[in-house]
């Protein structure tokens, strides 16, 4: 038996490496291998998560054999595997920064995500590095620095519009990546202090607590009520699922989807909808056939009531001031109760394991869960504070939780095989090939039965990664093989073209080899969020004149902690481009502290500070 390896351009192979090159990503997140394992089975084609440190979700470590294992199965489909290593890091962590990439670097890790400064003064191995939404990639000429540094990728800002997209696309050749979907920061990423400045836990270290989820109100300088109190900082979720033709044709990179501390439940459901959707624009599908007996629908997972931002570069509500939990699907109106039981108008088909959700008198969202159904007659586990005329919400759907857990992806990649009297090639994507040539031959009796049974014996992929799109026998084929045979053959070509697909993976490399541009900007103050001397030079070497050092290193009484496209004084309807009501505002937390409000009407912009 002669088993030979070479890459052969067919036109199947040609499209599908086209297509895995030139057209746009899907980036999912992961909190852990059965997440990284659901997001590339249901279509993804790249996934960021994070190693056991520096990955600025402290709850969301993995272990570099994890990581190893994960990395092994996403090169199967050439998925590409992202890890976040965007904290601030302090002089004494600088040594294990370092050695972890070289650590990613040696697993096979595709990119690291990176947010300090000092890893682009580190002695690093030629992986690619992407810029984190928190580097503040806000302007054309910071992002025009970290090309010139030979980084290969910026997250732009959540607060972008389509048309500030457009201008990096058309201005700068570097690979964009913008978030589609999930939860928003109210603040421009790397620039909220609000947590570190209340309880010591950074943002900017990965352990946000999470302030602009608590209620706040709004007051003027004389101590008059604004904004009576609400989540008033809380953002709805991230969908930009309407806008994916717009940024295909932008030139976008990837799109990301938000979730690095969900379950595996929210990232099939989601992955599987904007791989839908996507496919439906593109015409195309990533690589390898995505199998699934289930369809996603982003209304049943966790959200806070959707919107599209600041994308159109238009003003609308971004918050859900009544609560940043999920209320769910809004269902119907309770018309009658008795005991425990309550009947709703609702024309929606419910079952026991429901959960319903409402607000109870002091306005606070609770529930509570179905346990039994009779056509809209509902028996709660409790009545709480429910009465007739109350609205009531599903948050969790038992049938359609039941049919995600157990939905099944199943990821396959598109092989062809050809046959004929002299040998049995292996075809799949990127070209390449592998083929047995026939040493000692036997001629069958029977050649219609021998072209049907090499057909079959050879298309069983079984739990390969591969499935036969195309057996081709030639009509001429003559040859008898025993079915154990052909298993054995049929074995062997598939891995000999798994070590090839493996030995050849396209791994991006970054050029060390760059001339240290000047930075754009040359006073650097606390914004720059710098906590070691690494970094500190590193923008000296650029010119730079560091006058601070960020909050997480020194102390600062006075500072502008959050800076947001969110405008409270436009949500009240007391816009300053609108009316001349100039009074000062305070936003006040649920401690009576207040924190002054300050107006960037130029930008559009405002600021909460201390």
């Amino acid at each position: 038996m002669v088993i030979k390896t070479k890459k052969n351009v067919t036109c199947f192979a040609l499209l599908m490496y086209n297509f895995v090159m030139n057209s746009i990503e899907l980036l999912a997140p992961a909190k852990n291998k059965e997440c990284a394992f659901a997001a590339i089975n249901a279509g993804a084609d790249a996934v960021y998560i994070g190693a056991e440190s520096f990955g600025a979700r402290k709850k969301a470590g993995n272990s570099l054999e994890d990581l190893r294992e994960i990395i092994n199965y996403a090169h199967k489909f050439l998925v590409k595997i992202y890890i976040t290593v965007n904290t601030l890091i302090f002089d004494s962590e600088l040594s294990s920064v370092e050695q972890l990439i070289w650590d990613l670097y040696d697993i096979g890790a595709d990119a690291v995500i990176f947010q300090d400064f000092s890893v682009l003064n580190m002695k690093l191995p030629p992986i690619a590095l992407h810029a984190s939404t928190q580097c503040n990639n806000d302007t054309l000429d910071k992002i025009k620095f970290l090309k010139d540094c030979n980084v290969q990728r910026v997250v732009l800002p959540r607060e972008f519009s389509i048309d500030e997209i457009r201008n990096v696309t058309q201005n700068i050749d570097i690979e964009t990546e913008v978030f589609v979907h999930g939860a928003l920061c109210v603040s421009y990423s790397g620039q909220c202090y609000f947590s570190n400045y209340i309880g010591g836990r950074s943002a900017n270290r990965g352990e946000c607590a999470q302030p602009c989820r608590k209620q706040y109100s709004v007051v003027d300088e004389a101590g008059n009520e604004v904004i009576k109190k609400g989540y008033l900082l809380s953002m709805k979720d991230n969908n930009l699922s309407a806008h994916l033709k717009e940024l295909l044709e932008a030139g976008v990179t990837s799109l990301k989807i938000e979730g690095r501390l969900k379950d595996a439940d929210y990232v099939k459901n989601i992955v599987a909808f904007y791989r839908r959707e996507l496919d439906k624009i593109s015409n195309m599908t990533s690589l390898g056939m995505v199998m699934a007996d289930f369809s996603p629908n982003p209304e049943k997972t966790f959200n806070r009531g959707y919107t599209d931002f600041f994308f159109d570069g238009k003003r609308k509500i971004f918050i859900n001031a009544q609560t940043p939990k999920f209320a769910g699907e809004k269902v119907g109106k309770v018309v009658a109760i008795k005991g425990n039981a309550i009947k709703t108008d609702s024309a929606l088909q419910f079952c026991a394991g429901d959960k319903i959700a409402y607000f109870d008198k002091e306005g606070e969202l609770t529930g509570t869960t179905v346990m039994l159904v009779d056509k809209n007659i509902l028996t709660l586990r409790n009545i709480g504070s429910l009465k007739i005329g109350s609205e009531i919400y599903r948050n969790y759907d038992a049938i359609f939780a039941k049919t995600i857990e157990k939905a099944e992806f199943i990821r396959k990649i598109p092989l062809d095989i050809f046959v004929n009297n002299e040998k049995i090639v292996f075809k799949t994507y990127k070209n390449y090939s592998v083929e047995y040539t026939f040493t000692d031959k036997q001629s069958a009796k029977n050649i219609e039965k021998a072209q049907d049974t090499i057909e079959k014996q050879l298309s069983k992929l079984g739990d390969t990664e591969f499935f036969a799109r195309k057996t081709r026998v030639a009509k001429d084929f003559n040859l008898f093989f025993p079915v154990s045979a052909l298993n054995k053959i049929r074995r062997s070509l598939v891995i000999q073209l798994q070590n090839v697909c493996v030995m050849n993976y396209p791994f991006q490399r970054r050029d060390m080899n760059f001339k240290l541009p000047q930075y754009p900007v040359k006073r650097i103050d606390y914004t720059y969020n710098i906590t070691n001397e690494s970094a500190k030079r590193f923008y000296e070497k650029n010119g730079c004149d560091v006058l601070e050092y960020a909050p997480e290193h020194t102390k600062k009484e006075h500072l502008v902690l959050m800076k947001t496209k969110h405008c409270l004084r436009d949500y009240a309807g007391i816009c300053l481009k609108n009316c001349k009501d100039k009074r000062r505002l305070f936003l006040v937390d649920e401690r009576g502290t207040e924190y002054r409000l300050q107006f960037d009407c130029k930008n559009c912009i405002m600021h909460i500070e201390v």
